[in-house]
């Protein structure tokens, strides 16, 4: 963390998090500490931090009793303290890949002899999405070989153009989280529209599909929709866990569109051109009609329903 905390103060926030074998749980680790860390990679690294100890069998006892040790790992000498075994011992890996919430790219050599490559697949199944892996093929634990290490580093790079990585020089603000209960939006060199969006520790890629974009997030319109529809079934959800309605799954279905005010026989606005957002609602369950009815009333009680069919005002500031 000396090292993020050199690089937040004399340069700018790393966006990126690579390690090797030990050093990829550790950046697995430290990942949720760096909040403008956007990705994760790992090379040869252990599913958990502890499943190594078993390369230090040998010397075990003595790193008990003496504290430390000498092993050979990989054909090198590495000096282990007992203060490793017992920090390995303590570390919830799993837990902390599933909840990384930043991409993940699990590099590793499927004849390894020191990590084996079961790690890998363990690795890959307990994280989400957006998660990737590659294999390199013939290449021992170390990479020794050249082709091997510059084969990692091609993909990393690669692969980091698109998770990790902003041309521009980033401001603070860009990799600052956001403060609780306000987003933060902006522009990249990725695309003439495309944006980055902060909501707290969450990040992700707003955009216009292609043509006018690069279609390489969600746009404008669709978080709009996506807000009403992550709010509807929470607020559906809630209310039928207060009322003990046997309700199993909600889905939300929206579309926008312009309409003539004249074509919406359920509008106030009679002239002109009106936004309409058509929602529909499927319930699973063993529901009565009462009871489906209950929660159609009250998916329009939601939050985000009453904010866009209320009086809203926006107020702007503009700095330079």
């Amino acid at each position: 963390m000396r090292h993020v905390e050199y690089l937040q103060r004399e340069h700018r926030a790393p966006t990126l998090l690579i390690g090797h074998s030990l050093g990829g749980a550790a950046v697995i680790a430290a990942a949720e500490r760096v909040p403008s860390v956007r990705a994760v990679a790992t090379i040869g690294a252990p599913s958990d931090p502890s499943h190594v100890t078993a390369l230090f069998d040998a010397a075990r006892e003595r790193i008990t009793t003496e504290g430390e040790a000498d092993v050979q790992l990989a054909g090198r000498t590495f000096r282990i303290r007992r203060q490793l075994l017992d920090d390995l011992a303590a570390q919830p890996q799993h837990d902390r890949i599933a909840g990384l919430h930043r991409a993940l790219l699990v590099l590793h050599s499927p004849i390894d002899e020191i990590v084996g490559v079961d790690n890998a697949r363990e690795i890959f199944e307990a994280a989400r999405h957006p998660k990737s892996f590659m294999a390199i093929d013939g290449a021992d634990h170390l990479l020794t070989a050249a082709r091997d290490s510059t084969f990692a580093a091609s993909i990393i790079a690669a692969w980091a153009a698109r998770y990790a990585l902003d041309a521009r020089p980033q401001s603070d603000d860009a990799t600052a989280v956001a403060p609780p209960g306000s987003v933060s939006v902006s522009s990249t060199a990725e695309g003439p529209f495309t944006q980055t969006v902060v909501a707290g520790s969450h990040r992700w890629t707003a955009d216009e599909p292609a043509p006018i974009g690069n279609d390489l997030g969600p746009s404008p319109y669709d978080l709009l929709l996506a807000g009403l529809g992550a709010c509807t079934s929470m607020t559906m959800r809630m209310y039928a866990d207060r009322k003990g309605i046997p309700l199993e799954g909600v889905t939300v279905t929206l579309r926008h569109e312009r309409l003539h005010a004249q074509d919406c026989s359920e509008c106030e606005t009679r002239t002109g051109m009106l936004d309409h957002v058509v929602r529909e609602i499927t319930m699973t369950g063993d529901l009565s009609a009462e009871q489906i009815e209950s929660l159609r009333v009250i998916a329009d009680k939601c939050p985000v329903h009453r904010t866009l069919t209320g009086a809203v005002h926006v107020t702007t500031t503009v700095e330079t």
